[in-house]
């Protein structure tokens, strides 16, 4: 009973009452853990929203591959053309019509001179009110002028024929190529006689240097036309 004094009774009353305290700091301790964690979990809550910003940059590569083989399937057997070979198929190609151009005038214009020559052509002759040695004469020439036009359809088979393999991809070039000369050349309205359109469908282009000198050409017509001088 004496060792009930008031200083024992404090201390026993404080040792009995810590274990609610520890209790009530474990509880905030633990309130505060929580309250971490969830603050650091709130990226990972919002982690299936954020594999569509991550995804967004492999779509937009696998769009850039798609764009590219569709690209090379338009042009079918292998690698495209360059602009150099491009640009020496056109010159090759340009001489066979030329070729057979010559080749279909002189043919049809003897054809027609040898049928006019064996008078088979006489009741037609007797139709046109004219001299008929000038009547002959046109009419061999129109024979001639026939062969000369259909001369560029037959030399662009014999070169599709004869280049099978890339005909493919030289259209697709001619395509690429003649899409540059329709978005550079200049408006043909503006011409006059001192400034005259400087080779409007791109025709005596042979070469790359003559495709850049192409386009210097249409840049001076261009500061000629602003600037008058």
């Amino acid at each position: 009973m004496s060792l009930l004094n008031p200083t024992t009774t404090s201390v026993v009353l404080r040792i009995t009452a810590r274990p609610a305290a520890v209790r009530q700091v474990l509880s905030r301790n633990l309130a505060i853990c929580q309250s971490k964690t969830i603050s650091t979990l709130r990226p990972f809550a919002a982690a299936p929203t954020s594999p569509s910003f991550i995804v967004k940059k492999p779509t937009h590569m696998l769009r850039q591959t798609r764009f590219a083989s569709y690209a090379a399937s338009e042009v079918p057997g292998g690698a495209q053309l360059d602009w150099n070979t491009f640009f020496q198929l056109r010159k090759t190609r340009r001489r066979i019509q030329v070729l057979f151009s010559i080749a279909g005038a002189a043919t049809c214009g003897t054809a027609g001179s040898w049928v006019l020559a064996t008078g088979l052509a006489e009741p037609l002759l007797g139709l046109i009110p004219l001299d008929p040695f000038i009547t002959m004469g046109l009419m061999a020439f129109s024979s001639a002028t026939l062969g000369w036009l259909l001369g560029p359809s037959l030399g662009s088979g014999v070169f599709n024929l004869w280049y099978r393999r890339i005909k493919p991809q030289m259209a697709w070039k001619e395509k690429e190529f003649f899409a540059r000369i329709k978005k550079h050349r200049v408006d043909p309205s503006t011409s006059s006689v001192g400034n005259p359109v400087p080779d409007f469908y791109g025709e005596k282009i042979s070469s790359v240097s003559g495709y850049r000198q192409w386009l210097k050409d249409q840049r001076a017509y261009n500061r000629k036309r602003t600037r008058f001088v």
